[in-house]
């Protein structure tokens, strides 16, 4: 019979060997859905005596026995009810005869004027279950409802069906019974195989709004996959640092309201996006035009290696269904064993582990497309070229900048702020100017402007915050005066996870003519970024915390104050011209990218991004703040511990002291059963300091992480405080 993985080519041949086998003539020519759909009618005709015939349309037929779940098992053999007609839109869902398609009606709403579809891919008695195959039904599905798929948009809408679905056949398996299905939750914050844990009494599952596997419609293919929002979870009354997910979104994830046309023709090698050579715009050119055909002007050409957004086309690529344990399985590290026990990673603060896709990536560039860029014309230079601006243009359609011109590859953050203090800095900084921070911030976002600052006589004013872990807005904005120059502040606070009101800050800093540096560094993996509309005048971030390699970052500005910028190294591309008296410089981004970049790990990076694209930064952002709310319960049930920074916003990022053990000793223990979390100061000491601490615990979560990994971690945290470590 035919199976889901058949192509048309494999059904047809197999169709033809059916043919042959019953003496029946085989086609004289390649078969198409039409030649399928005739020959597979032929071969019903001629089934044995045993198959019985269908019934005359509207005669009764046998009834459809109920879907199966994971605790009813299939009745074997179909119960009898009344068949479907136009005058009984009601019945329950039956096959129709041969000669005419067979349908299925919505019974649930036959008021609704439902649409009625070919029934292909689902057989009326619903998904079988291994072990028990229902036996056949009184009539066989017409096949040529096949070529009819084309002309049903309720399909495309509501299901995800193969390409060559198979027909449910008695013994054959539906494709729908191997579905991955997803485990409920045994209840609201139980805490399986964590000793002294609480569990709720009620062995119940919470009704799950937005899940379900039908919603009691009569269509198979009718389901909804969304996930549910924490509130309709749960609620924590008490526990600090415990929210559910906010309303709106944290920050603007809507494309601009004009939506570019993607091009005819925007192909490349490596499948990268086509690319604009040309050193400087040019006249309009008149375009041939076909014979009697009125001529065109062609379009003025880019700037150098300048990708427009309007160059690329939007892929609508489709995401995939949010499972953080299939996820898992896409990092090999994660299989790992540490001192015998399963690798739990709880530090992706730090760093985060890399996909397959990226690490394939890496190795295909190596393998096939390994040169240095822009500057040759043999053909592997091209490829590097395509994948390197590839990247380019992936990080500005990830984080919507205008621009590839305003896309600057550094080594990370810390290089990207560092260039901002020392070439805009120095520039535009001068003696009794001001420099403004918060609290929140990493080292990385304070030395430099301390750099600067006493290098220019400036001052270094820092934003205070609240006993929970909250910019105080109202004292913030007493800070600005006509004498700033620049706003640095993180959007995500890498010791407490604090979220910024980000748009908010740079609002009142450009009302004071300030400008604005933003540290994505803790937020680019765990929300979505959309930089126009937050109106940042920089945005930095690191690779390596967004799943892609070490030693690859970027430097958005805006693309006018990067031509206003003086470069910061010089050598290499970075120039147009150079002579013993003058240098004449490129326009941003190759004045800021000296020498031979980090090609390979930019084009890693671009991967990574396709990666969290197709998984979906909202399915992730909403995964993260289940499992916060989730830890944040678990944790602060243990005695003795004592969460550092409650903010009102938070991301992934827990930090903790626990009584009568120093942060260094909890994380040897959490490392000794395969946890690993950062234990230390985080280079955040300013902030761990206005909380009275040097020092903290701090797990931090990532897609790939799960509720079994908290569990884990609490388990090992009460086991060291039992003495069993």
């Amino acid at each position: 019979m035919w199976a889901n993985t058949m192509s048309t080519s494999e059904l047809g041949a197999n169709l033809e060997a059916m043919l042959e086998a019953m003496d029946l003539p085989a086609p004289a020519a390649a078969l198409d859905v039409a030649a399928i759909a005739r020959l597979a009618n032929e071969f019903f005709a001629a089934l044995p005596a045993n198959m019985t015939p269908a019934a005359a349309p509207g005669a009764a037929l046998p009834a459809p026995i109920p879907a199966v779940t994971d605790s009813v098992a299939p009745p074997a053999t179909p119960a009898s009810a009344a068949a479907w007609t136009p005058d009984n839109p009601g019945a329950v869902p039956v096959y129709g005869a041969p000669g005419s398609p067979a349908y299925i009606r919505n019974a649930a709403e036959p008021d609704a004027a439902a649409p009625v579809v070919p029934n292909i891919a689902q057989p009326a008695w619903g998904v079988p279950s291994a072990d028990a195959a229902p036996s056949a039904p009184d009539a066989m599905p017409d096949v040529s409802a096949l070529a009819q798929l084309a002309d049903q948009p309720w399909l495309a809408e509501h299901a995800v069906l193969p390409e060559n679905a198979a027909w449910i056949i008695p013994g054959v398996a539906s494709p729908l019974a191997s579905a991955p299905r997803l485990p409920l939750p045994s209840g609201p914050f139980s805490f399986p195989n964590v000793p002294a844990m609480p569990t709720p009494s009620a062995a119940t599952a919470p009704d799950l709004p937005g899940y379900s596997a039908a919603r009691g419609r009569g269509s198979p293919f009718d389901f909804d996959v969304s996930f549910p929002l924490t509130s309709d979870l749960f609620s924590l009354p008490g526990v600090p640092g415990a929210q559910s997910l906010p309303g709106t979104p944290v920050l603007p994830s809507s494309p601009p309201e004009e939506v570019p046309s993607p091009p005819t023709n925007v192909s490349g090698p490596n499948g990268a996006d086509a690319l604009a050579r040309t050193e400087t715009p040019g006249p309009a050119a008149t375009v041939p035009a076909a014979p009697g055909a009125a001529s065109a002007p062609a379009q003025p050409r880019a700037a150098a290696y300048d990708f427009s957004p309007r160059m690329t086309p939007d892929l609508a690529l489709d995401k995939r269904l949010f499972d953080p344990y299939s996820i898992r399985r896409d990092f090999p590290i994660l299989q790992e064993r540490v001192h015998g026990h399963p690798l739990i990673w709880l530090d992706n603060a730090a760093t985060t582990q890399k996909p397959n896709a990226v690490i394939d990536r890496l190795s295909y560039f190596y393998q096939h497309e390994n040169s240095n860029v822009h500057r040759a014309a043999h053909t592997l230079a091209a490829r590097a070229t395509d994948a390197y601006e590839s990247a380019r243009e992936k990080v500005r359609r990830f984080i919507n900048a205008s621009s590839t011109r305003e896309i600057v590859f550094v080594r990370g953050t810390t290089e990207g702020v560092n260039l901002v203090a020392q070439a805009w800095g120095r520039r535009n900084v001068e003696k009794d100017d001001e420099v403004v921070i918060t609290w929140l911030e990493h080292h990385a976002n304070i030395v430099p402007w301390q750099q600067l600052c006493a290098e220019k006589g400036a001052r270094l004013r820092v934003a205070p915050v609240d006993d929970r872990g909250d910019v105080i807005l109202d004292q913030y904005e007493k800070l600005l005066t006509p004498r700033t120059r620049i706003v640095a502040f993180t959007q995500v606070s890498n010791a407490l996870g604090t979220v910024t009101p980000a748009r908010e800050m740079i609002e009142m800093a450009h009302r004071h003519g300030a400008l604005v540096l933003l540290d994505g560094a803790q937020s680019i993996a765990h929300m979505r970024t959309n930089v126009q509309a937050l109106d940042c005048d920089f945005f930095v971030f690191s690779g390596h915390k967004i799943f892609g390699p070490t030693g690859i970052g970027v430097v958005y500005g805006k693309a006018d104050i990067l031509d206003n910028t003086p470069p910061w190294q010089g050598g290499g591309s970075m120039i147009v011209d150079v002579t013993f008296e003058k240098t004449v410089y490129q326009q941003a981004p190759a004045r800021f990218e000296a020498g031979t970049g980090n090609i390979a790990d930019a084009v890693g990076l671009g991967a990574a991004l396709d990666y969290l694209d197709e998984v979906g930064i909202e399915n992730v952002n909403r995964h993260e703040h289940v499992l916060l709310n989730y830890a944040t319960a678990a944790l602060t049930a243990i005695p003795g511990l004592r969460l550092i920074g409650t903010p009102r916003e938070k991301a992934g990022v827990i930090s903790f002291v626990l009584d009568r053990f120093r942060t260094e000793d909890v994380g040897v223990a959490l490392n000794q059963e395969g946890i690993a979390v950062r234990a230390g100061h985080h280079c955040a000491q300013p902030i761990l300091r206005r909380f009275g601490v040097e020092s903290t615990v701090r797990p931090s979560l990532a897609l790939y992480n799960t509720t079994e990994d908290i569990d884990a971690l609490v388990a090992a945290i009460l086991r060291m405080q039992a003495g069993r470590r």
